[in-house]
């Protein structure tokens, strides 16, 4: 049983008077093992707590008696105590399996765990599921799931996974919202492969599970400039296509539901130069980790400009990648002393265009000698990593550094 290595203890909280400590491994809570900060926190609701511990090698049993609405006031070196579920499908599209050598072990982690699914809204494809998953989910309500369906034809689904054992994946929906569970879904669609014809399948399906099922975003597939596979990037023509047909889906479903259902990423939108949709038009969910309504986001929010009143003397520079590039300098038309710097990736390729994938490398290399403003400010979606890191490991402050800038990330300035 390896429990879960504490890496924080909350003051006065009731792990705190127990006299739980940063550096022990907690193993149970009364009596029942742990699997993951999902079951400390299912198992610590009881108003009496024994805490099972490990210290060194001394075994502890700690007793405490939880306040009412008080949290336990534990954090983890990791959310999952048993490590992470491995992905066994090898799809042809993967990302993970498109990334050169040479970075972050993170990063090579094909990850298809439920657990993760229900913390941070990864997207699974619930092909590794047993039933003591299943069963445990029903039990501890971990809802809302987000799902990889790609497709709900059995066999092209298998197909696209590259796992004949795939189960169809209707009958695994079903069972969820059964259980009481809510659930968002994606495709990722493969021009000529799961569109057109599969993909109004693929809806029809998913909207005879409403309001199980909460969404459904389409994505379209991304290729590096390291793919060895037979995917390949979609055309403007092809986008089109995609576009026009699910915005006809989009006009009926409000028609019918009060809602559009299903939402394209960004990416088709900056793509084939269309107005993003309003706020309104996504209807309350918020499917941004997904690339869907990231960039209304970013448009309506307040720190990203609000920042500029410190500025008032200083001429500011906003990176971003090709895709939204045109976007943002119509967004800051007619604004003095801001302009707009189009990064574009060539660690990956330029296939990839989206700002959360540029590395520092590129920012420095392309921005070098360039006449940029005297105040950088980065994407944060550039530094999703560990310690807020980019993709190549560099933190925003060494690239403001390598071009002798001070740098304002919104939400944070260095």
């Amino acid at each position: 049983m390896p429990g879960g290595l504490i890496s924080e203890v909350a003051p006065g909280s009731a792990a705190a008077r127990a006299g739980l400590r940063v550096g022990d491994v907690l193993l149970a809570i009364n009596g029942r093992e742990l699997r993951d900060v999902i079951d400390v926190q299912f198992y610590a609701a009881d108003d009496s707590i024994v805490f099972s511990a490990r210290r060194n090698d001394e075994r502890l049993e700690l007793a405490v008696r939880r306040r009412y609405s008080e949290t336990v006031g534990l954090s983890f070196a990791a959310p999952t105590f048993d490590g992470i579920r491995r992905c066994a499908n090898h799809c042809d599209f993967c990302f993970v399996d498109q990334m050169p050598g040479g970075l972050r072990r993170s990063l090579y982690i094909r990850d298809d765990d439920y657990r993760y699914s229900f913390l941070y809204g990864s997207y699974v494809t619930l092909t590794r599921l047993n039933e003591v998953d299943w069963e445990r989910i029903a039990e501890q309500n971990l809802s809302p799931l987000y799902v990889s369906v790609h497709v709900t034809e059995p066999e092209l689904r298998r197909t696209l996974l590259n796992n004949p054992m795939a189960p169809d994946i209707v009958p695994q929906l079903q069972r969820l919202i059964d259980a009481g569970i809510e659930l968002h879904t994606q495709l990722v669609l493969q021009p000529g492969v799961n569109d057109g014809a599969h993909l109004d399948r693929s809806v029809t399906d998913l909207v005879g599970l409403y309001p199980g099922v909460l969404s459904v975003s389409v994505v379209p597939v991304g290729i590096t400039r390291f793919h060895r596979g037979n995917c390949r990037a979609y055309t403007d023509l092809e986008m089109r296509a995609v576009f026009d047909q699910v915005s006809a889906w989009q006009d009926r479903l409000r028609r019918e539901l009060g809602i559009g259902f299903v939402y394209l990423s960004d990416e088709w939108y900056l793509r084939l130069d269309e107005p993003v949709p309003s706020r309104a038009e996504y209807d309350g969910l918020d499917l941004t980790e997904n690339g869907v309504g990231l960039v209304r986001r970013f448009l309506e929010s307040a720190s990203w400009h609000s920042r500029w009143s410190i500025s008032e003397e200083r001429s500011l520079t906003l990176v971003t990648g090709m895709l939204f590039a045109p976007s943002l300098r119509r967004a800051v038309a007619g604004i003095d002393r801001v302009n707009v710097a189009a990064v574009s990736n060539r660690f990956l390729g330029d296939t990839v265009t989206v700002a959360g994938l540029l590395t520092g490398e590129d920012v420095i290399t392309q921005l070098a000698g360039c006449g940029i403003g005297d105040v950088l400010v980065l994407p944060p979606a550039m530094f999703g990593g560990p310690e807020g890191q980019s993709l190549d490991e560099m933190r925003p402050e060494r690239i403001g550094a390598a071009l002798e800038r001070p740098v304002i990330v919104p939400e944070r300035s260095y």
